[in-house]
């Protein structure tokens, strides 16, 4: 059989083959489901953390030194994001995905990104400038969050594959983190309505400033500057 008539072949039969589907209450692991076409739905908050600016960070700066700013970053992020509950489910070159679940995943979910807001300027940026005295540039990020049911199944080949997540709140999410990092934290308007105080107001102030967004029917979204301090 030639490469294209088993390609045919493996297509048709994804394509023609039941699905199979159960709710999930814990995050899909690589184990839990079967290559074929197998699905988990869950109810999860998706986040995504995304350095901004990495082109010209790359461009303009040596490489050890670019990889030092993605390694510090992803590793705050990660580490942030298991403490806050939350499991980290990619890398995709300077981004990373979490997904939460449970009563609290929105609340957890934008905890760990004002957090991540938190190391990026407190930790991160000073350490670099202890490091390298003269060096002008200044890390930055954007972190999007959305909330939804997702449909969760495993695709490629056999000794190389992962899980791909279906569903509204892993594409927002994403196209989320692409939004402009003077506000670094962008959110659905669903995860604020669903998130506790604790994240909302600080001081009986609000951090969040509403927004319509234009490329997806003026659909309203929230924006932060604001940072929670790590302890």
């Amino acid at each position: 059989m030639s490469l294209k008539e088993e390609i045919e072949k493996e297509v048709a039969a994804i394509f023609r083959a039941a699905w199979t589907e159960r709710d999930g209450n814990v995050v899909p692991t690589d184990e839990s489901l079967k290559l074929g076409n197998d699905a988990i739905s869950v109810d999860a908050t998706v986040l995504y953390a995304d350095m901004a600016d990495s082109t010209q960070l790359v461009a303009g700066q040596t490489k050890a030194f670019a990889a030092e700013i993605y390694k510090t970053f992803l590793h705050c992020a990660a580490k942030i994001i298991r403490a806050e509950g939350g499991t980290i489910t990619a890398y995709d070159g300077d981004r990373i995905m979490a997904v939460y679940i449970g009563d609290s995943k929105n609340t957890s979910a934008v905890q760990t990104a004002l957090e991540i807001h938190y190391a990026v300027l407190h930790i991160v940026l000073p350490a670099m400038r202890a490091q390298y005295k003269t060096q002008t540039y200044v890390p930055q990020h954007v972190v999007g969050i959305d909330t939804s049911t997702l449909f969760v199944a495993r695709t490629g080949v056999r000794g190389a594959n992962d899980l791909v997540w279906v569903g509204r709140a892993a594409n927002y999410a994403a196209k989320l983190s692409t939004m402009p990092h003077d506000y670094p934290t962008w959110i659905t308007e669903e995860v604020y309505n669903r998130m506790r105080e604790s994240v909302k107001v600080t001081n009986g102030q609000e951090m969040w400033e509403p927004r319509s967004w234009t490329a997806m029917n003026n659909k309203r979204i929230y924006r932060s500057n604001w940072y929670i301090p790590l302890t």
